[in-house]
Formats: structure tokens, C-alpha cells, sequence
């Protein structure tokens, strides 16, 4: 019963779980394999913007498998994101879809123009 009334609240307990597990694989990555996927992780924080938890969560899980199969074939950093880790990180992210908080901002600024282009002909 509290579970469930603190999910409310927080979320999804077990995507945290989740989460806390992907982020301590890849905190025990050999480097500079670490490194690299701790600056991906930190960067997708910011730009993903994803909103839905499922997504988020194998998105990290996704990340930390990747890092892990790289160390393990001894694959260069470079060789995983390219010449720009920028482009690597949001191709990453835009290859996940679900919802984003900017979606919101979105639709709203479309409605703006809509409700100002009906109070134009009215």
C-alpha cells in the first residue's frame, strides 16, 4: 500500500532500481570506457528530455550494455561515437522516440498561433 502511494508520488520504483543498476555498470567500467559513458549518460540527462520512464530506463541500460560490450572487444572510445560525440549522443537519443518535455512546449506554442489566427477572423 505505501509502495504504491510513494510510486504516485516519485514513480516508478523499479525503473529507479533499474536506473541505479545501469549507472553502477557503468561506473565500474574499465577506463577510458567509464569516462566516455558517464560524459554520454550526463549529456543525455540534458538533452534527451524524455519524459517517460520506461524509455529513460533502457535507454541507460541500452548505454551501459554498450560501453560494457566495447570494453570487453577492446572497440577505441572513438571508434564507438565518431569524431563528434555531440552528434553520437543525440542520434542515440532521437533513436529512442517516447514523449519529451518539449513536446508540452510544442503544442503550445502551436495552440498560440491557432487561437491568434481564430481571433483574426473573428
Amino acid at each position: 500500500m505505501a509502495a504504491r502511494w510513494l510510486e504516485a508520488i516519485t514513480g516508478s520504483l523499479e525503473q529507479k532500481k533499474q536506473y541505479k543498476q545501469a549507472k553502477a555498470r557503468v561506473e565500474s567500467l574499465p577506463q577510458p570506457y567509464a569516462a566516455a559513458a558517464e560524459a554520454v549518460n550526463r549529456y543525455l540527462m540534458y538533452f534527451g528530455g524524455v519524459v517517460d520512464g520506461d524509455v529513460i530506463v533502457q535507454m541507460f541500460v541500452d548505454l551501459a550494455d554498450l560501453w560494457e560490450r566495447a570494453a570487453l572487444d577492446g572497440t577505441p572510445v572513438r571508434e564507438i561515437v565518431g569524431d563528434d560525440p555531440v552528434e553520437f549522443a543525440e542520434n542515440y537519443a532521437e533513436s529512442y522516440g517516447g514523449k519529451r518535455w518539449i513536446d508540452k512546449e510544442r503544442a503550445r506554442l502551436v495552440r498560440a498561433f491557432d487561437d491568434l489566427e481564430k481571433g483574426d477572423r473573428s
